[in-house]
């Protein structure tokens, strides 16, 4: 197989995995990303709140209000914080670690386990993830709770 097509595959399923999955933008793995104030203008410009955090500095509150299903409506106009983020799923499938199937699965297998954490958990307007952290500071985890937090921790998130 050509090398060009190597790269288009792996760019079509990398899309792939994002479209099915959508977490870093649900709130489940961040509750907010930084901007810089020239992103907050044109967000703000496209009818998006920004919020300020404690030291004065723009973000974009997760889960975001861009995310249409699992789809950007700002895509093209994206933060850099969401440009340059990948969660470890999709450095695994872009390393060739994972194939697409294999990715499918866990994006499948998390979701599972996030609506059996939103079942155990008192219901609330926050992403499942963040009424799970929420459990963790006042000490009270349901089991599924705690499973989809392990889940995600193993396969998604990675310090940025």
């Amino acid at each position: 197989m050509a090398m060009s097509s190597q790269r288009g595959d792996r760019a079509a399923s990398l899309s792939t995995l994002c479209l099915a999955c959508g977490m870093c933008c649900d709130g489940n793995l961040f509750t907010q990303v930084p901007l810089a104030e020239e992103e907050a203008v044109r967000l703000r410009g496209r009818g998006l709140v920004v919020i300020l955090r404690d030291d004065g500095a723009s973000a974009l509150r997760q889960g975001c209000a861009a995310l249409e299903g699992r789809c950007c409506r700002v895509y093209d106009e994206r933060p850099a914080g969401c440009r340059r983020y990948a969660c470890m799923l999709h450095v695994a499938l872009a390393a060739d670690e994972v194939n697409l199937p294999e990715a499918l699965g866990i994006v499948a297998q998390a979701r599972t386990l996030l609506a059996a954490a939103d079942a155990a958990l008192p219901p609330g307007p926050a992403a499942v993830m963040q009424r799970v952290r929420e459990a963790l500071r006042a000490g009270d985890v349901p089991a599924a709770a705690e499973a989809a937090r392990r889940h995600l921790a193993r396969h998604f998130q990675r310090d940025v």
